[in-house]
């Protein structure tokens, strides 16, 4: 490709997302919170988009999780990602909390999500992630252990780094797309994003 070619393409939007981590004790200092560092080293290396990120440490309260939430999605987050609160102990409301505050409700994350965990331990059919839309803002649950929020977001590949189960990642440009929201292109060696041939607007 000649220069003249690169120059044509715009550079990547810039991308406002929020994080949140949400543990009692990590928010209390009773433990170190590795939960945003994790988010936050994932989307920088997985978005060339520029990314301003929003963070947020806060403990397992379901009120307390919604206004996080609610915040940041006013404050014009096109993507939230909580992690924690969603085991089927007493405290993890997580999964309510969001689902209060949604205008529409994604199943199809938290599916997949449980597929791509089931891969490496049986008791991911205990986890409750769900995903859901309010105003213009995609927002979804993940795991709270660092490991399992890379592995349902890039997925499953084979030893040659082909993909074999998609990551719940792939669908999020699109879907923020479709909310109006900046495009998102993805380095695709650590997860590849899917679109229809007519919403691609440029190939790098």
């Amino acid at each position: 490709m000649t220069d003249t070619a690169h120059a044509s393409v715009p550079a990547p939007e810039a991308v406002r997302v929020g994080i949140v981590s949400i543990s009692d004790r990590a928010s209390s200092g009773v433990y170190e919170d590795k939960g945003l560092p994790a988010l936050q080293q994932w989307l920088t290396g997985a978005l060339l988009n520029p990314i301003t990120f929003d963070a947020r440490l806060i403990p397992d309260e379901r009120e307390g999780i919604s206004a996080t939430l609610v915040e940041l999605a006013n404050t014009g987050c096109s993507l939230i990602l909580t992690t924690g609160g969603t085991g089927p102990a007493p405290r993890d409301v997580t999964p309510e909390a969001t689902l209060a505050v949604a205008d529409k409700v994604m199943p199809g994350f938290g599916e997949q999500m449980r597929r791509i965990s089931q891969h490496f331990v049986p008791t991911a059919i205990l986890s409750r992630q769900v995903a859901v839309i309010r105003g213009q803002s995609l927002i979804i649950n993940l795991p709270g252990q660092p490991k399992a929020i890379a592995e349902t977001l890039e997925g499953l590949k084979g030893s040659d780094g082909s993909s074999l189960v998609p990551g719940i990642f792939a669908a999020v440009p699109y879907c923020i797309d479709l909310l109006n929201g900046p495009y998102l292109e993805t380095v695709d060696a650590v997860c590849k994003a899917f679109r229809p041939k007519s919403a691609i607007r440029h190939q790098r």
